[in-house]
C-alpha cells in the first residue's frame, strides 16, 4: 500500500540543506562539525554534508549505552563505536537524526556529546519531526513535521536510496515512498 502523503526523503534533505546553509551563515563564524546519530541520522548527515560541501569528516554517535531504557531493554542490535574525529571543545556542532519523536534519542546523544567536551553550540537538524514528544526537545531545522495516526510510526530506510516508510504496529503493513 502506497501513501502519497509521505514526502520524498531527497526533497526533505534538500530543504534541510537550504535551511542549514541560511542558519549557519547568519550564526556561525567557522564551519560547523556534523554528527550523525547511527543509523538513519548518519545517512541524513552524509547527504547533508555532501549538499553543503563540508570539508571535515563526519562524526558518528551510537547512543545505545546512553539510552534511558538500556537497563530494562538491553541491546537489541550490536553497537557500532561512536567516532568523533576532531575535538569538539568550543566548536559549533550540527547534530543530525532521521526522526524526532519522544526526544529521548536526542537526550542520549547530548549526554554522549558532553562526555567528549563542551561545544560552543549544537544545532539539531532532523528529517522528520513527529508528534509524541516526552521531553522538551525540539529541532532547530526540520525537513517536515508529521502528525501520525495512533499505532503508526515512521522509519527511514536506506542507505540508498533513502525512503520514508510508515509502519503500523501490530501488523506487517507499511507504506513506502
Amino acid at each position: 500500500m502506497h501513501d502519497t502523503s509521505l514526502p520524498d526523503a531527497d526533497e526533505l534533505i534538500e530543504r534541510l540543506s537550504q535551511q542549514l546553509r541560511s542558519r549557519l551563515a547568519r550564526r556561525i563564524e567557522n564551519t560547523p562539525l556534523m554528527i550523525g546519530i547511527q543509523t538513519g541520522g548518519l545517512w541524513v548527515a552524509e547527504a547533508l554534508a555532501s549538499a553543503l560541501q563540508l570539508d571535515s569528516p563526519l562524526g558518528r554517535l551510537d547512543i545505545g549505552f546512553y539510552r534511558d531504557d538500556f537497563a530494562r531493554a538491553g541491546l537489541s542490535t550490536p553497537l557500532a563505536p561512536s567516532h568523533l574525529p576532531w575535538p569538539i571543545e568550543n566548536r559549533h556542532l550540527v547534530l543530525v537524526d532521521d526522526v524526532l519523536y519522544t526526544g529521548r534519542t536526542i537526550r542520549a546523544a547530548l549526554n554522549e556529546i558532553f562526555d567528549y567536551g563542551r561545544p560552543a553550540s549544537i544545532t539539531l537538524a532532523v528529517l522528520v519531526a513527529r508528534d509524541g514528544r516526552e521531553l522538551p526537545i525540539q529541532a532547530d531545522v526540520v525537513g517536515t513535521e508529521l502528525a501520525l495516526p495512533a499505532g503508526t510510526s515512521i522509519k527511514l530506510r536506506g542507505p540508498g536510496p533513502l525512503r520514508l516508510e510508515l509502519i503500523s504496529r501490530g501488523t506487517a503493513e507499511s507504506s513506502h515512498v
